[in-house]
């Protein structure tokens, strides 16, 4: 039989568990569930929800937005995904034994610290029409190119995210790398081992789950990434033009944003439940996909 005082521990202990648990519920459980109830619903935000069934999930296979900004999520996803996780790789192996790595590595971190509208806001000015690289294009002796339009304006997005993105990375690889203890190195080395598969035998297994955390985590930001690319497109007017949406971005454009007609509610709660399933799904995969024993140092 319990004591007051664990009785009263007790107590306490399941306090400081259901507040926390109360917070979780009302502000990410509850919104959840509500979203995914208001995804077969013609809701516009004000008036009561009125049921739909599944015609705004039909809607969106149909939908040349929806099918745009979902095509570029993908390409963020697995296009910037294998750019980024590759010059990380490439910056861990360089910066691995090379002195000054500490100062290196803050230089490369530097644009993840660095707000994602303000680095889209220098971007959007470094590549517009009459912006500074234009600029220098002209001064000597060239024609402007239009590195914003419909056919560039989402390479060049890529091209900035990759920059934005892969300090954070190398940051990660870094810190499982550092933890691997040097003779392990020494001993492949001694056996012959070339670089490749002193990554393949050594650096790989024994970061694995570092990597696995680094996945992971570049799956869930990808798909969610809204700022950088609306801050990206809207520096020269209100909405950036749908071929530069993502799926975020197609969410926002569909509520309150420049899509035509606004205030669909019910059918942006819809996209964004696919959405989420689709990154439940992924990171699955990826957690079954990269499973392996622990490694005991």
């Amino acid at each position: 039989m319990a004591t007051p005082l664990e009785t009263r521990q007790r107590r306490i202990f399941g306090l400081f568990v259901a507040l926390p648990l109360l917070v979780y519920l009302a502000l990410f459980i509850g919104p959840t569930v509500y979203s995914i109830y208001a995804g077969f619903t013609n809701w516009d935000g004000i008036d009561p929800p009125r049921w739909r069934g599944t015609r705004n999930y039909t809607r969106l296979v149909s939908d040349p937005q929806f099918i745009t900004s979902f095509g570029n999520t993908l390409l963020i996803l697995f296009g910037v995904g294998v750019a980024v996780f590759v010059l990380s790789f490439s910056f861990m192996l360089i910066l691995r034994d090379m002195r000054g790595k500490g100062f290196v590595r803050g230089v490369i971190f530097m644009p993840h610290i660095v707000s994602p509208i303000v680095l889209a806001i220098f971007w959007g000015f470094l590549l517009r029409h009459d912006g500074l690289l234009n600029a220098a294009i002209v001064k000597m002796g060239g024609q402007p190119v239009a590195w914003i339009g419909p056919k560039s304006a989402f390479l060049m997005i890529m091209v900035a995210l990759v920059w934005t993105s892969t300090g954070f990375y190398v940051a990660i690889l870094m810190a499982g790398v550092d933890r691997i203890p040097k003779y392990f190195y020494e001993d492949a080395e001694l056996a012959g081992a070339s670089a490749w598969q002193r990554l393949r035998h050594v650096t790989l297994p024994l970061s694995w789950d570092v990597v696995g955390v680094a996945a992971v985590l570049w799956t869930i930001s990808s798909i969610k990434i809204f700022e950088f690319i609306y801050a990206f497109g809207a520096a020269g007017g209100y909405m950036p033009p749908d071929y530069e949406w993502n799926t975020a971005v197609f969410v926002y454009g569909v509520t309150v944003g420049g899509a035509n007609p606004l205030n669909r509610f019910g059918y942006a709660s819809a996209s964004a439940v696919l959405m989420l399933f689709l990154v439940t799904a992924l990171v699955a995969l990826l957690r079954r996909a990269m499973r392996r024993e622990a490694v005991q140092f």
